[in-house]
């Protein structure tokens, strides 16, 4: 059976190298630096299991920028590519995801065409209609995915859930999900068919929910500040109780990423004649652990201000609406003199700040240092350090 991946991030990729254990796989991305990269078995982001698959398993995978080679006699289309949240129009821009299922239906008629990119509540059934009577039959399947763990919580999901527009559909959900069930190493992995609607709201409240408590744990921890309590603690006491649990807990300047601000700033958009307080709570909170942040680094009335890496969290490779950068919103705002070490970045500044390559240079020249995630590399220096990394990653 071949099938069809289209984009090359992080879900994409590794649902490609999933399938391809048992399926002729096809990727296509319009980089072509990419495509050369995974067509040379090297992954092209960090991710331990990725790079460990394409080095030592036999997978039937390969790379491409042609459509045309990518979608002909492909019986499974799953489309992953990126989107933004369009806060003038107040929803996701979808034009990657559209662009997409246009050239499907030319080269092929009679695909599975699977969105696995997160869209607005009732994207798919709009998209199935548009297609009209082409033949092709639309699915929504939602990715539950850590960034850098991406493959590991594919060989081991959580669930696996499959939307469907109506019920001459659910046979092919049903395939698809076997796909899925077939590569992984869980056994006995939940399984759910929905409507695609109640699949895209499944996804939508999950992210909103992970959002939310990144959201109180940071709140637990300005009150524990403020007041000069561990917080350590009292996380660890309030954990303790199994309808928390010790798990997402671990303050942080913020929740960023690619998935969770722009998730939950879609909710809050479709909640808007829907009575809600939790869901717009959440976004201002994060918008106030910002300023709080930055308020802590001043009080030190530093000359210099450190950035120590734009990345979320440990491992990463890539800093898209990174909490640090806002963060450093707040203090330029203010006029606070900043500088940055971030090995990711190849320009000389960002954002208007310097960006210094030597660390040891970059620790002289701080006066404090801000790190959302505390690094062994700072030992030396941790009486200049602001974190509240209480569980720390190294």
């Amino acid at each position: 059976m071949k099938i069809t991946v289209v984009g090359a991030g992080y879900v994409g990729f590794a649902h490609a190298v999933l399938l391809a254990q048992n399926h002729e796989v096809c990727l296509l991305d319009i980089m072509a630096d990419k495509v050369k990269m995974i067509n040379d078995r090297k992954s092209p982001i960090a991710d331990r299991e990725l790079e460990q698959y394409l080095e030592e398993k036999e997978l039937n995978l390969c790379a491409t920028t042609d459509p045309n080679a990518a979608f002909s006699d492909a019986e499974f289309v799953v489309i992953a590519t990126p989107i933004d949240y369009n806060s003038i129009t107040g929803t996701f821009d979808t034009a990657s995801i559209e662009s997409v299922i246009d050239t499907v239906v030319k080269h092929n008629t009679s695909t599975v065409i699977v969105i696995k990119s997160t869209v607005s509540i009732g994207f798919t059934r709009r998209m199935s209609e548009k297609a009209g009577q082409r033949g092709c039959i639309f699915l929504f399947s939602p990715e539950f995915l850590r960034e850098n763990n991406a493959l590991y919580d594919n060989l081991y999901p959580s669930r696996i859930i499959v939307g469907f527009i109506n019920g001459h559909a659910k046979e092919s959900a049903k395939r698809y999900a076997g796909l899925l069930e077939q590569a992984a190493l869980k056994e006995e992995v939940p399984i759910l068919y929905m409507d695609a609607n109640e699949a895209e709201t499944v996804k939508l409240f999950s992210n909103a929910y992970l959002a939310m408590r990144v959201a109180f744990f940071n709140e637990l921890d300005m009150f524990a500040e403020i007041h000069k309590l561990d917080v350590r603690s009292i996380i660890d006491g309030v954990g303790m109780d199994p309808r928390i649990g010790s798990h997402y807990n671990n303050p942080s300047f913020g929740y960023g990423g690619y998935c969770l601000p722009k998730d939950i700033k879609q909710l809050l958009s479709d909640y808007q004649d829907i009575p809600h307080r939790v869901i717009s709570g959440t976004v201002e909170s994060n918008r106030l652990r910002a300023d709080f942040v930055a308020g802590q680094l001043l009080a030190h009335n530093p000359r210099v201000i450190g950035i120590y890496r734009l990345i979320m969290k440990c491992n990463s490779d890539n800093f898209r609406q990174s909490s640090m950068i806002r963060v450093m919103e707040r203090l330029k705002e203010r006029s606070a003199e900043i500088v940055i070490y971030e090995p990711l970045l190849k320009e000389d500044t960002f954002h208007g700040c310097p960006v210094m390559r030597d660390l040891e240079l970059f620790k002289k020249r701080s006066d404090i240092i801000a790190a959302n995630r505390f690094h062994q590399d700072l030992c030396d220096v941790r009486d200049k350090v602001y974190t509240r990394d209480i569980f720390q990653c190294n």
